[in-house]
């Protein structure tokens, strides 16, 4: 176990144990207990480096854990030397013991009987003052006064301060001018950071094996024009409570966060890393550390930054293609063979959405993991040349290399360059097909399961049954169980616990299914098929826990509600909402802010409506009301209008006192009223880098950006060579 797991776990087990104590009472006696076990704590200062906690411009106090409800705060605190806090209370219990250095505690006594408002008389008790160094402990009831000071001459301190409550949460807390007895607020907005961790810790991490998650909480355009580390996950701050949970299902696993790092976009405290790592300790993740200096720490420690989206995949992707000289065919030839009445079948590994947008004209839809479980519907011939497209090459090349590892008797070749080279040679799209598969044919089940039988045992694939599942739940750690059947499927009826996840698109974009580095996945699906061949894939790319679940459900395992997008205990702010026929009769009035994507807000959002980023709010806002001085109300918008409620608080706090609502039922319902809809980039609070845009969202140089796509992604392969971290293993196909 490294030193920064015992640290998490020591930390869990002090608090689990405190919890225990005090609902006996919030007694000194209890009190006494609970500090003996944070006096433990801090003697093991080896847990608590000093750098990773260093005392800078924003303070600090370093959140250890938190409960969701804001009990149970355990800080470290760095002080510098010569440091004093004046004269104070908590309103709540508070425990203080030494790691590093001294930090003396002079304790008061309250004379007066607090009847006056504003007015505080303490008086010292010496005999309680402690100076307090490694193990030693002081505990404090929540009248109790006292203030802290780190003595000249003893170098910086960092101290454990175990609360009943969050520091962010206690409003009325009193600081006290001992001369004149006046009290006032004390810390109105305490400025609590994230510990720290440097880029080449985290590096070392990435090549340690260690279970972790990284991710990146800067806008999805960011992440992908400006560069990030291979591994890095995007889970942007704008949109983190609707996505952690299914990312990293599993609130105990470290978790490593990184922003630009720039000192003015993201400075240490309102950076947004650490604000994503207190929203992540409200919804109950409980390991939480920040990478120093983000992108640009890394940058600067000379390791590798990679553009674009789902790297890892696409890189794996081309790997593949090298390792296996996948048979490939360019767009024209394709069109000479179809010309000639060649006897083929071009099937399309995209999900429904994309091949209705965009597809080859013959094309039949049949994603990625659909390709072995189908074929033989498409193709019972085995003269029949079998092609496999995407929109530009990973899709392509791993779907007809599933076909060719699985076996097909049939010449299997991947259409070069997707529907992006088909565009390009100048050949024409579909577009707003719908034409797919049904139901298995026999023939097809039977070559499909030997298919995957023979797979299971070539790359020595890991079943398991129900026990063995429960197993796994039982230990503990990240596990992501995942059914990767057809949507429709899954929506008739799934194991309990399972998310959707299509099985293709679990290869092609396995950072938008599985957060963390090196955890746990189990596949399920009716036969075994599905999961073997995508779990086949998962392997070569270096999720080494890797299972197929063997398990053939009864109706009692099964559901058709959907998984929690929540973790237990969150609930969306209750908020103020206005109607679409209402809002539209008072836009003159109303700073409508869209909180959508840039995408979306261009093809079309209500009149006059800004586009914002949620994340950046507190910036923005108090400038759109500049621009609209008018405005007597401020109104969110967003898809569903899911978004626009998480943001309501954030937007308040920046409103200037003005009313903020949602628009019930967001902009759906804002199109189902059949209103009017303005288009285009046309009132930008902030630019479109919230999202990244596939080279066909683009409305001009379409083209060159699906020729400059098409070649970062063949130059993937050595960036990742240079970069080291990647464990791919590719199988050799059969033979």
């Amino acid at each position: 176990m490294t030193q920064h797991l015992e640290r998490a776990a020591a930390v869990r087990r002090l608090v689990d144990e405190a919890r225990r104590i005090e609902k006996d009472g919030v007694t000194s006696a209890n009190l006494d207990k609970i500090g003996g076990l944070l006096a433990s704590l801090a003697g093991r200062a080896e847990l608590f480096p000093q750098d990773e906690f260093p005392l800078g411009a924003d303070g600090g106090i370093y959140r250890l854990s938190e409960d969701p409800d804001h009990r149970f705060a355990l800080y470290a605190s760095a002080g510098g030397a010569g440091k004093k806090v004046p004269p104070h209370n908590h309103t709540t219990w508070a425990i203080i013991a030494g790691v590093h250095g001294a930090e003396r505690n002079v304790v008061y006594e309250r004379l007066d009987n607090g009847a006056r408002e504003g007015f505080v008389q303490l008086r010292e008790a010496p005999a309680k003052e402690k100076t307090l160094k490694r193990g030693d402990v002081i505990a404090y009831l929540p009248d109790d006064f006292h203030h802290i000071e780190t003595p000249v001459g003893s170098g910086n301190a960092l101290h454990l301060h175990f609360y009943g409550l969050s520091l962010e949460e206690l409003p009325e807390r009193v600081t006290v001018d001992l001369a004149s007895g006046t009290s006032k607020r004390f810390m109105a907005k305490a400025k609590i950071l994230t510990p720290l961790l440097s880029a080449q810790q985290v590096k070392d991490m990435l090549k340690s094996g260690e279970v972790f998650a990284f991710f990146d909480v800067r806008e999805e355009g960011e992440f992908s024009t400006q560069g990030h580390p291979l591994f890095a996950t995007p889970l942007p701050l704008s949109r983190l409570e609707p996505r952690a949970l299914a990312l990293l299902p599993d609130p105990g696993t470290r978790i490593v966060l990184m922003d630009s790092g720039d000192d003015a976009q993201d400075p240490q405290w309102a950076g947004r890393a650490n604000r994503a790592a207190a929203r992540l300790s409200q919804l109950g993740y409980t390991d939480l550390a920040v990478m120093k200096g983000g992108l640009k720490a890394w940058r600067e420690a000379g390791y590798e930054v990679f553009t674009g989206v789902n790297v890892p995949s696409k890189a794996f992707g081309e790997v593949v293609e090298h390792a296996n000289d996948t048979p490939r065919i360019d767009a024209a030839d394709l069109q000479k063979l179809v010309d000639a009445k060649t006897d083929l079948v071009i099937l399309d590994s995209r999900p429904m959405p994309e091949f209705n947008n965009m597809s080859i004209p013959g094309g039949i839809d049949c994603p990625g993991a659909e390709l072995v479980y189908r074929v033989k519907d498409f193709a019972p011939n085995p003269e029949t040349l079998v092609v496999v497209n995407c929109a530009g090459r990973t899709r392509s090349i791993i779907g007809a290399q599933s076909l060719i590892n699985a076996g097909l008797p049939n010449k299997v070749i991947a259409l070069k360059n997707g529907t992006m080279g088909w565009h390009l040679a100048g050949l024409k799209v579909a577009r707003g097909e719908t034409r797919s598969f049904g139901p298995q044919g026999p023939e097809a089940a039977r070559f499909a399961q030997a298919a995957a039988a023979d797979i299971a045992k070539r790359m020595k694939v890991k079943k398991i049954d129900k026990a063995g599942l429960d197993k796994l739940v039982a230990k503990g750690g990240p596990l992501h169980r995942l059914d990767v059947r057809d949507p429709a499927e899954y929506a008739q009826g799934h194991v309990k616990g399972f998310r959707h996840a299509a099985g293709g698109q679990v290869v092609q974009a396995t950072d938008q299914y599985v957060g963390a580095r090196n955890a746990t996945i189990v596949l399920h699906d009716n036969d075994g098929v599905r999961a073997t061949m995508t779990a086949h894939w998962l392997m070569q790319m270096g999720w080494a826990e890797t299972y197929v679940l063997d398990h053939k459900p009864s109706t009692s395992d099964l559901t058709t509600e959907a998984e929690p997008r929540y973790p237990a205990g969150f609930a969306i702010p209750e908020v103020a909402t206005v109607g679409a026929a209402d809002l539209h009769k008072q836009l003159a009035s109303t700073l409508v802010i869209d909180l959508d994507t840039s995408l979306k807000y261009r093809d079309g959002h209500v009149p006059g409506a800004w586009f914002a980023v949620r994340a950046g709010l507190g910036r923005s806002l108090p400038e759109m009301l500049k621009e609209q001085a008018g405005a007597t109300r401020i109104v969110l918008v967003s898809a569903d209008a899911e978004i626009a409620a998480l943001a309501a608080p954030e937007a308040a706090a920046a409103a200037g006192g003005l009313p903020v609502a949602v628009l019930e039922g967001g902009m759906k319902a804002w199109r189902d009223a059949k209103l009017p809809v303005e288009t285009g980039h046309v009132r930008m609070a902030d630019p479109p880098t919230d999202v990244w845009y596939r080279p066909y969202d683009f409305k001009e140089d379409v083209e060159a950006a699906m020729r400059q796509y098409l070649d970062w992604e063949v130059d993937l392969v050595p960036q990742v060579v240079r970069d080291g971290d990647a464990r791919f293993s590719v199988m050799g196909a059969s033979k």
